[in-house]
């Protein structure tokens, strides 16, 4: 992206945000339980990033977002942690790959904690593929996609069509 001294970039101040220092593992085994927690944060900055065409437009749903994850892993941590540690060692250690299907007895048990303490249920195979519908209390966009007119204008009538050169018409009709 080329960058011209009329695009304002934001300031470090603006960026400023806790991050999840997380590794992969963990990230992987609590992605359904997070994905369910923090499922309203996504949704609203997913939406404003179609929406908006510009992510720094959004840099507020993308601390919520971020602050969401925090304390979903706080959570985690105070109430599910031996549980949840263990889980992850499983999918480490049980195959290259880090598949769930190596680790059912284990997920069980940290769904049950997770299930009892947070209160998140381990949404079904398939949940974040459905389509939902997300009612954002921001205004609309400022963006209007631009339309572009047709390629070729229609054919005048009346003008005559000679036969083709290189085999029939209706072959492709």
């Amino acid at each position: 992206m080329v960058v011209t001294e009329k695009v304002k970039l934001p300031d470090d101040s603006e960026l400023a945000s806790p991050e999840l220092n997380v590794p992969y593992p963990v990230l992987q085994a609590a992605s359904f339980y997070m994905g369910k927690k923090c499922e309203w944060e996504r949704n609203e900055f997913m939406l404003c990033k179609e929406e908006e065409k510009d992510a720094r437009v959004c840099l507020k749903e993308g601390k919520a977002l971020t602050a969401c994850g925090l304390e979903f892993f706080k959570q985690l941590k105070k109430n599910c942690r031996e549980d949840f540690e263990q889980y992850v060692t499983c999918l480490e250690r049980s195959s290259g790959t880090m598949e769930f299907s190596e680790c059912r007895k284990t997920q069980e048990v940290v769904d049950k904690c997770i299930l009892d303490k947070l209160n998140i249920e381990r949404p079904a195979f398939g949940y974040f593929c459905e389509t939902k519908i997300h009612d954002s209390q921001r205004p609309k966009p400022k963006y209007q996609p631009v339309e572009f007119p047709d390629a070729l204008p229609p054919l005048p009538e009346g003008k005559p069509e000679h036969s083709a050169k290189f085999g029939n018409r209706s072959y492709f009709s």
